[in-house]
């Protein structure tokens, strides 16, 4: 545990508080903090070394990338309250200011992608049921009761996360693609989430203690899976004791483009395979519900005891 003198030293720099300050609007990169800060990058990552070294800011990796965020969010509150106290800094104003170009770039790498790729989203859309349908279905299932903590696993762009955030208190997505990543957070920061936590993980071993979550889901992810079964049990170890697991997918089908065209391992599910799955995951299959169409989908909401 870091001692208070080595906390009152790392914030004895001007370029420090700034950088505080900076996270606790929301998490950045190095480079973006280089860029809002109008320093180098070496420059930048030497102070985050001091500030990581005290306890107040955590590193992680993500691909080519390093993400900075605040350590512990409610040891640090008692920091900036005191610093609150003091008049307002020129400096952070304008800081603050120019974070909104970190906004801006991000939702212009957002659109860029979806422009890029807007055939082929278009092309699988147009192989199943209307998407606002299916969303639909999601929330009849999950109901309007709050979600304490939400899990969105295989996160992708971050769709599940922006439509059950008015429900939920916390949320985080895992997805094992950096480009994916980025374009969720620019989603998510465009809609005003950025207190959505999106981490790098494995669906097979996530970042998170047992018991965690209220409602884990894997929104089109499992087709694209190698062990299903596997994938499921992770999901489970992540509930807490009355937690739910939905799983968004397609039923069984013949399109075999699909395996060549866009990854797909699975040619979908039936509920025996899913059911059974659950079973052995210690959940119990609550509900499902079916959507028809070219490619029917599947709702299956799982529960642990």
């Amino acid at each position: 545990m870091p001692s208070l003198l080595a906390i009152f030293q790392a914030l004895a720099d001007q370029t420090r508080l700034r950088i505080l300050a900076l996270l606790r609007d929301m998490e950045l990169s190095v480079g973006e903090l280089a860029q809002v800060l109008g320093q180098s990058q070496p420059g930048v990552s030497r102070h985050v070394k001091i500030l990581v070294q005290a306890g107040l800011v955590t590193r992680r990796k993500e691909g080519n990338w390093v993400f900075l965020a605040l350590a512990n969010p409610e040891k640090t509150a008692p920091l900036y309250a005191m610093i609150e106290q003091w008049p307002a800094d020129p400096e952070l104003a304008a800081d603050a200011h120019r974070l909104g170009s970190v906004r801006a770039a991000r939702t212009a790498e957002a659109e860029e992608y979806f422009e890029a790729h807007a055939a082929q989203w278009d092309a699988i859309r147009s192989l199943h049921v209307a998407e606002q349908d299916v969303e639909n279905a999601i929330r009849r299932l999950i109901g309007p009761q709050s979600i304490t903590h939400l899990v969105d696993i295989g996160t992708g762009t971050g769709r599940m996360l922006e439509l059950l955030a008015p429900q939920a208190e916390t949320m985080a997505g895992f997805d094992r693609s950096p480009a994916m990543l980025r374009v969720a957070r620019a989603k998510l920061t465009s809609a005003g989430l950025e207190r959505a936590t999106l981490r790098q993980g494995d669906l097979y071993a996530l970042p998170l203690p047992a018991g965690t979550a209220d409602l884990a889901i894997m929104h089109q992810v499992l087709h694209a899976v190698q062990h299903p079964a596997a994938a499921i049990a992770e999901a489970a170890r992540i509930l807490c004791p009355g937690g739910r697991l939905l799983i968004v997918d397609f039923a069984p089908h013949a399109r075999e483009t699909l395996r060549d065209a866009h990854a797909h391992v699975h040619p979908g599910f039936s509920d025996t395979q899913i059911r059974g799955w659950f079973h052995d995951a210690g959940l119990a299959c609550a509900q499902t519900v079916r959507l028809e169409g070219p490619l029917t989908v599947r709702l299956w909401m799982g529960r642990h005891p």
